[in-house]
């Protein structure tokens, strides 16, 4: 690494530069990499495993041909992120955060989140010997919290939004000493999420695929992705780049609504372009956003990329967690489920065509929010223990 750029008016910090956002503007910094760099994390995991002793990434990405074919598409995969440590894509992150905030000699990593991020930072913190405080909305699903908790986390959950939760979590910070780990005011989340793109490139041979669908709120996870790639051919190892759609729950969608704005308005200006907040509503409690926290950097990804901002409603991100559980063997929280959803509108549309290659990012298990998912499945059937009660029961859902 050696600086730091502002998405929003382009000014370079050096590598030693101490703050959290730019100094001019106040914008949100990317760390700057050299070509070794890149090559370097490439070569070799950037998660230590001598200071995490987890398995950090290198998740499976599953070819889904049937549940391609049921909306005629050929190319089909899920990168499935449930199988992290903490069940989550957020992992990554967490990991890239921890690294730096030992190497600063901190002794708490401090998070804001809506569930995920705070049980990956519990998870990863308590891995590597570090302690680990969470701020949550009130909200937030009890598997989540339960799961922070068990790790040893001291969990905080404040009377108010995920908003408010972020904005306590950075006075607390700055007052108490403590480094903070919250989405887009920390840069080496984005350099941790940056590798779920590498590990992409990987399972597919060297390929690149046409578009990868990301579930977003902050949108964090998909400003990553689009710098994986990007550096991917920066050094000369990919000759073109994929598409990075982004995927919104209707209500949730800022970015989605930055999105048109700029593509109804021209040519962006950066330096002048701002995410408005929305009043998030949405059952999808991983991207439920007023604010997002990484806004300008995914809107500048998704235009960059040519990619599509599409939201979709409660009703069809529900919806889309059976029909993905029971064609692939993958369960995913309603977040997680999103992308799909998306992927169905896009088709629809005529945005997506039958031969391409579409990534889906399962970001988060079905076991974060079983509550949601239950709304989605069946309910067992409840008989009595008898062999002619199972037949009944058998005839009647045959008939």
């Amino acid at each position: 690494m050696n600086s730091f750029r502002c998405f929003a008016c382009d000014r370079t910090q050096p590598a030693d530069f101490t703050g959290w956002t730019c100094p001019s503007c106040g914008g949100n910094l990317d760390v700057v990499n050299d070509r070794e760099t890149i090559l370097q994390q490439i070569r070799q995991s950037p998660f230590d495993s001598t200071r995490i002793p987890l398995e950090i990434g290198n998740t499976p990405l599953y070819a889904a041909p049937r549940l391609g074919h049921s909306i005629g598409l050929r190319n089909l995969y899920l990168k499935d992120d449930t199988v992290s440590p903490s069940a989550s894509s957020k992992d990554r992150a967490s990991a890239a955060v921890v690294l730096q905030a030992l190497q600063a000699g901190a002794d708490i990593v401090s998070v804001a989140s809506t569930g995920n991020a705070g049980s990956s930072l519990a998870c990863v913190a308590a891995a590597a010997g570090i302690k680990a405080v969470v701020i949550v909305p009130e909200s937030a699903p009890v598997a989540k919290l339960t799961q922070a908790l068990s790790f040893g986390a001291t969990v905080l959950a404040v009377r108010g939004t995920y908003d408010d939760a972020f904005d306590l979590c950075l006075k607390a910070s700055t007052q108490f000493g403590w480094y903070n780990r919250s989405t887009g005011i920390n840069p080496y989340t984005r350099e941790g999420k940056k590798i779920c793109a590498w590990e992409i490139w990987a399972s597919l041979d060297g390929r690149v695929p046409d578009r990868i669908v990301v579930p977003t709120g902050d949108g964090n996870l998909l400003s990553g992705m689009w710098k994986g790639w990007r550096e991917l051919q920066a050094v000369g190892l990919i000759d073109r780049l994929p598409r990075i759609d982004c995927a919104q729950s209707e209500g949730s969608a800022a970015i989605t609504h930055a999105v048109h704005g700029i593509r109804s308005d021209g040519e962006p200006d950066w330096a002048t372009i701002k995410v408005k907040p929305v009043d998030a509503n949405t059952l999808a409690d991983s991207i439920s956003v007023n604010l997002p926290r990484d806004g300008l950097a995914a809107v500048r990804a998704i235009i960059e990329s040519d990619g599509i901002a599409v939201t979709v409603p409660d009703s069809e991100i529900l919806a889309a967690i059976p029909e993905m559980a029971t064609t692939t063997g993958v369960f995913p929280e309603p977040a997680a489920a999103t992308p799909w959803a998306a992927v169905k509108r896009m088709v629809a549309a005529k945005n997506i065509s039958p031969d391409e290659l579409v990534v889906c990012l399962v970001s988060g298990s079905g076991l974060k929010d079983v509550a949601r998912a239950q709304e989605a499945a069946n309910r067992p059937r409840v008989i009595e223990p008898t062999l002619t009660a199972l037949e009944a029961e058998l005839a009647e859902l045959e008939a």
